[in-house]
């Protein structure tokens, strides 16, 4: 069965840093392309990156520069290294998988950015 496990959020202070991972399990991992997603409070889930099987990554524009996007094929997981953290960046974060018509999620870590 495919499941996909989030971990890594947690608390941390404005300008600080955090390391998101996604371990998977059950799907053809390499075939995927994975992403990351957030969702604020009473806000719509957002794309936050993603990244193809063949490692072409993408960024939404409030993220650049300070979040990094990388899979590891053998370990079947996804990370989002998160760097000079805002405010604006707190909320539930996602991992999904997508291959053609099928597209997977995990349950969600928290993140939150407060002094």
């Amino acid at each position: 069965q495919a499941q996909l496990v989030e971990s890594g959020g947690g608390l941390v202070q404005p300008g600080g840093s955090l390391r998101l991972s996604c371990v998977t399990s059950g799907i053809s991992f390499s075939f995927y392309r994975m992403g990351w997603y957030r969702q604020a409070p009473g806000k719509e889930r957002e794309l936050v990156a993603t990244i193809s099987a063949s490692s072409n990554r993408d960024y939404a524009d409030s993220v650049k520069g300070r979040f990094t996007i990388f899979r590891d094929n053998a370990k079947k997981t996804v990370i989002l290294q998160m760097t000079s953290l805002k405010p604006e960046d707190t909320g539930v974060y996602y991992c999904s998988a997508r291959l053609e018509s099928r597209e997977l999620w995990g349950q969600g870590t928290q993140v939150t950015v407060s002094s």
